[in-house]
């Protein structure tokens, strides 16, 4: 673990709100459970009913899009982005997706584990390998890039 990286267990949703910029409904991550410096995080999302997507995303047939299961792998590597560089100055932009592969559908009732370990970093620039498991399935995989960069107001 780097000295500019906060040395924390866990992030329940007030922290991760700290750290990035979503918001209800598109904050897609409910608690980051570990993390392991800037090289790699689980977050979790409790997949319910009552989410949004579920009224227009195969009404009678719930699945969770798969697009929002590569946002939320996003997050919780922007996260660990934010926590080595500090969120007052900067914001982290999902840059590259590559070998994305979704397995199983995710439906309600589902948790999801989000397991993303960084790659590289090379400068602002990061590259993640991100897991999605349910149960220990895995669900969704995607090769993430995120850049960190400074905040316009």
């Amino acid at each position: 673990m780097t000295e500019t990286t906060k040395e924390l267990a866990a992030l329940d949703i007030l922290e991760i709100m700290k750290l990035i910029p979503h918001r209800y409904p598109f904050l897609l991550v409910d608690r980051i459970i570990e993390i392991d410096g800037d090289n790699a995080a689980v977050g979790i999302k409790n997949v319910t009913i009552n989410e949004p997507f579920f009224q227009g995303h195969f009404p009678g047939h719930p699945i969770m899009p798969g697009v929002l299961l590569i946002e939320a792998m996003a997050q919780t590597a922007g996260a660990i982005c934010a926590l080595k560089e500090g969120t007052r100055d900067n914001l982290v932009y999902f840059m590259m997706i590559d070998n994305a592969r979704f397995r199983k559908p995710v439906v309600p009732g589902d948790q999801v584990r989000f397991h993303v370990h960084k790659q590289r970093q090379r400068g602002k620039m990061w590259m993640f390998k991100c897991e999605a498991k349910v149960d220990g399935a895995l669900v969704a995989e995607a090769d993430i890039g995120a850049m960190m960069k400074a905040r316009e107001e």
